[in-house]
């Protein structure tokens, strides 16, 4: 198995939202704004390479939304999907398996693409199947008030259309080395992979834990449609994490992309940030 970090740009949002009821005069010291309270976050996901399967796990927010969409959330950095993956010595076409933790635009956005002539959309990767978790997908075709927003509905109902859609409805082993769990105190249904590698468990963290500035228990996103069931599912997450000696993977971390982590006096920490290619 080969592991590879697949960055697709970088976009900003309110720091005050991210870190919810946290004040900022604690989370600025741990993760810094701009003049306008943004924080400047990655859309980092995951190549898994095993034998002939390619998984690649979320693909970022995607380039067929409006100038005015991107401006909303400052979209800044060199990478993309296509140019990383290339990087990585791949394309579009070689992915086998497109995983998605859930559908929400920063994380499924690059799932669906404009035809050659722009009147419709198409699938990203036309050989790939694209997984995602049935208690997800019944979520985004219902989706509540609050959240809709971040259900687009380009984002998703090509993939429908494509016939390659996979929904899956039980935790588990879904390919070999790669266990399923699912989380749903961010959006019902969040399904987050632990992977087996090299001796170490690296688990894809997702919205679960967007960053290693969401440590601390009370700082969950105002984003989460349920705080209180993330608090539960953080808390159990981390004791476990700690005591199995986890790496945790960020996708959206700017300045860490992995850590492991230690029993404090004062709560879990990170013990090591990391690249993952320090894993290699």
């Amino acid at each position: 198995m080969q592991l590879f970090a697949i960055p697709t740009g970088n976009f900003k949002l309110d720091g005050g939202a991210m870190f919810g009821v946290v004040p900022k005069s604690l989370w600025s010291k741990h993760y810094p704004s701009d003049e306008n309270n943004r924080i400047n976050m990655a859309m980092r996901c995951l190549l898994v390479v095993d034998g002939d399967r390619r998984i690649l796990i979320n693909n970022g927010i995607g380039d067929k939304q409006s100038e005015k969409f991107f401006g909303h959330y400052h979209l800044n950095g060199d990478d993309s999907l296509v140019k990383s993956l290339a990087v990585a010595g791949f394309a579009p076409e070689d992915i086998t398996d497109m995983f998605l933790t859930h559908l929400h635009f920063d994380h499924a956005g690059g799932s669906v693409k404009y035809t050659a002539d722009r009147s419709g959309f198409e699938t990203v990767f036309p050989n790939a199947t694209y997984w995602i978790s049935a208690a997800q997908w019944e979520w985004a075709m219902h989706a509540n008030r609050r959240e809709s927003a971040s259900f687009l509905k380009e984002n998703i109902q090509p993939i429908e259309e494509s016939g390659r859609l996979k929904l899956f409805d039980h935790p588990g082993e879904l390919f070999p080395g790669i266990e399923v769990r699912f989380y749903n105190g961010h959006t019902d249904g969040q399904a987050i992979p632990f992977i087996k590698y090299r001796g170490k468990t690296i688990v894809f963290t997702s919205d679960l834990l967007p960053t290693a500035a969401h440590l601390p228990l009370p700082w969950v996103m105002s984003y989460d449609t349920r705080p209180l069931i993330t608090l539960d599912e953080k808390e159990a997450f981390l004791e476990e994490a700690v005591d199995k000696g986890y790496v945790l993977f960020f996708e959206h971390d700017l300045y860490t992309e992995c850590c492991t982590l230690a029993r404090t006096e004062k709560g879990i920490k990170v013990d090591k940030a990391m690249r993952l290619k320090e894993l290699q």
